[in-house]
């Protein structure tokens, strides 16, 4: 069957025809996809001639390029624009994908090829990213299973299969659900608090789906942003237990069961491969190496932030007048940050209108940094007429790829927000970038502003900082493109864009009032600064929970997992024995809508956000001792970390741009934990 996907796309850096791909077409692509390369990958190891670094290690990497433009393509689009039939064609091909990698990674012949140039590797000089590529190889297929015996190979296949299927259903059941749950409302008097931008957007949100009145959508994490502006408690505490039941209503939605097989397959499988745990199997393959390392550094935020959220919460009861309950926090510390830095989010949101955001902001400290210049491309479609398309060019005027941007939440994209390549940079294969950013955020009525949150604000900066990631990578091989890189170092450059959100100069650029034009007045851009810190002792603990969560699933053996019949017991316990279960101080994600560890490649990695987080405190104190938003700065963080990509160890590449190794003081103060620390 002929397709879309049989050549590189005549589009302008091979930009993927959305419009003229059919569900079809994609399964056709699959199919074709591996058929194909797994014929290229048999060549390989089936090659007379004595494996060379070019004809196994090299050829590896341009084999597969249909299957690659088919799964780019797909996963793109299946995330945030899905149909019952791409979902239903998700979950038709994903234990066919799982098969298909294990075909390649357990292929015995291959791993002898990839083992004798591995071992050869000093005498054929090999260097730099040559010497990284046989390096990443044979680990990554020593560690995926390449050396087990054909018996434990068959069964890890099975294994892997079985993971594919829940995690695509599991993900399934959570978008299900999350749309299912939205809070609707029908008195107007229940939306008192939130701005005309917020009514807005649920009115929208509610006529979509041909309701009455308004439709306040969830966001992936625990809660609601509008949390923090609803006055009458009953609403929000229907939104809050609408946010925590997603998964475990005993419908056809519910994940607990979910949860459980997947617990009992990763401990099995990480037994199979020689390891104690599925942790101990994913900390192997990451910057901490061990749960050991990942202990240490947690054991030692634990304590504070606990006790920092304790006294917060007595702080907010006092506020409140009532003992604070999960749906009431944002709101009594919305009462707090006013009366304390007037920089309320009702005062904020005129001041974030997304256009100039973007425009004024992002791109703006993009320019000033790294030289880029984004101009819309309206005559490139993306698969959604919502997507923007921007084209990038370079300071000296060289064509740097496509950034795009789905900005808005519907029912067919999964929710919170994210970035994915959809063309990778490759000097191999003579590719620039095509990097999109995914958000959620409520679309409000046809010509009404798009005013965004303090929270929205910093989710667009650090998901452009994964865009930056890609967009700047200047890799050969195109496995080291950009995010590819150790998944617990991954988030470091998208936290560190962060810190242009309250710089002076890039603040001032863009958060100008949507009707007048008048700058953020010197008061709020005060209480911005001082209010950093702020609600730290809620943040840190909702985020260590979710953490923590994720090590305990992923800390039991094969026999202990098969033993856990209950998920909201085990919660309560991993949580208490954590020492980190704070009153109304929710996990930010429950296992059964925790997609990041269930469903999108973070299982037993979610601590990586704040193991990242000390290269990111740590790097903002760079800039700040360099003079901040400069040219020269930007051309050192690009050139040492952004653009090298997967290129080098991610711990090496930081340690010569900065000179040294990270300190992990700058992320204890940014929260609030120094004093409590020593």
């Amino acid at each position: 069957m002929t397709t879309p996907f049989d050549a590189p796309s005549t589009l302008p850096y091979q930009l993927p025809p959305f419009a003229d791909i059919t569900v079809d077409d994609y399964r056709a692509g699959f199919t074709q996809g591996m058929e194909a390369h797994r014929a290229e990958v048999d060549a390989i190891a089936t090659n007379p001639d004595a494996p060379t670094f070019e004809n196994t290690l090299v050829a590896l990497e341009r084999s597969g390029e249909l299957l690659g433009r088919v799964q780019l393509t797909f996963s793109t689009v299946v995330a945030a624009d899905a149909t019952d039939d791409l979902h239903d064609l998700d979950a038709e091909m994903s234990p066919r994908l799982a098969e298909h990698r294990d075909a390649i990674t357990l292929n015995s012949a291959l791993f002898q090829r990839v083992q004798t140039v591995f071992d050869a590797r000093d005498t054929l000089g090999l260097a730099g990213e040559d010497r990284r590529l046989v390096e990443r190889v044979h680990t990554e297929m020593t560690l995926a299973g390449a050396g087990l015996d054909e018996a434990g190979k068959a069964r890890l296949t099975e294994l892997n299969q079985q993971l594919s299927r829940l995690s695509t259903t599991f993900e399934r059941n959570l978008l299900d659900d999350t749309n299912d749950l939205a809070v609707h409302i029908t008195d107007p008097d229940e939306l008192d608090g939130l701005d005309d931008g917020a009514r807005s957007a649920a009115r929208a949100a509610a006529a979509d789906r041909g309701l009455p009145g308004w439709l306040i959508t969830l966001p992936l994490f625990t809660g609601h942003p509008w949390l923090a502006n609803l006055t009458n408690r009953t609403v929000r505490e229907r939104i809050m237990r609408a946010s925590q039941s997603r998964g475990r209503r005993g419908n056809q939605w519910d994940n607990r069961d979910i949860v459980l097989q997947i617990i009992r397959l990763r401990a099995e499988r990480a037994r199979l491969l020689g390891f104690p745990n599925h942790a101990a199997a994913v900390a192997a393959d990451e910057t901490a190496k061990t749960p050991e390392n990942i202990d240490a550094l947690l054991s030692r935020l634990v304590p504070a932030a606990a006790r920092n959220a304790r006294a917060e919460h007595a702080e907010r009861s006092r506020v409140l007048g009532d003992s604070v309950e999960a749906w009431d926090w944002a709101y009594a510390t919305e009462i707090l940050r006013s009366e304390q830095f007037a920089a309320d989010s009702a005062a904020l949101r005129p001041y974030y209108e997304a256009e100039r955001v973007l425009r004024d902001g992002v791109f703006f400290a993009a320019n000033a940094l790294y030289g880029l210049s984004f101009t819309e491309r309206p005559d490139l479609q993306g698969y959604n007429s919502e997507v923007r398309v921007f084209e990038v060019t370079a300071d000296d005027g060289a064509p740097g790829g496509l950034y795009l941007l789905d900005l808005y939440t519907r029912d067919g994209k999964r929710g919170g927000a994210w970035m994915n390549p959809v063309v990778e940079q490759s000097a191999l294969a003579g590719t620039l970038p095509v990097v999109i950013n995914n958000l959620n955020v409520p679309k409000p009525a046809a010509g009404a502003p798009t005013l965004l949150t303090q929270d929205e604000v910093e989710t667009l900066f650090h998901e452009f900082g994964h865009a930056l990631h890609g967009l700047l990578a200047r890799t050969t091989y195109p496995r080291f493109s950009g995010t590819n890189v150790e998944r617990d170092f991954v988030e470091f450059p998208s936290q560190v864009n962060e810190m242009w959100v309250t710089w002076p100069e890039v603040l001032a650029n863009y958060a100008r009032h949507v009707d007048t034009g008048a700058a953020l007045p010197p008061e709020l851009v005060l209480s911005l600064g001082s209010a950093q810190g702020f609600n730290e002792g809620f943040a840190t603990t909702e985020y260590l929970a979710a953490a923590l969560l994720d090590q305990a699933w992923h800390r039991l053996t094969s026999e202990e997992a098969t033993a856990i019949e209950d998920v909201e017991a085990f919660e309560t316990a991993a949580l208490e024995r954590a020492g980190i279960a704070v009153e109304a101080v929710p996990t930010r994600y429950s296992s059964t809508y925790f997609a990041h560890t269930f469903a999108g490649g973070y299982d037993a990695g979610y601590y990586g956000y704040i193991w990242s987080e000390v290269l990111d405190a740590d790097t903002v104190e760079w800039f700040r001792e360099h003079g901040g938003l400069q040219r020269d700065n930007g051309r050192r963080f690009g050139s040492m970390v952004l653009g090298v990509g997967g290129a080098a160890d991610p711990i090496e590449a930081y340690r010569a741009f900065r000179g040294r190794d990270a300190e992990v003081e700058p992320l204890l103060r940014r929260r609030g934990l120094l004093d409590a620390t020593d």
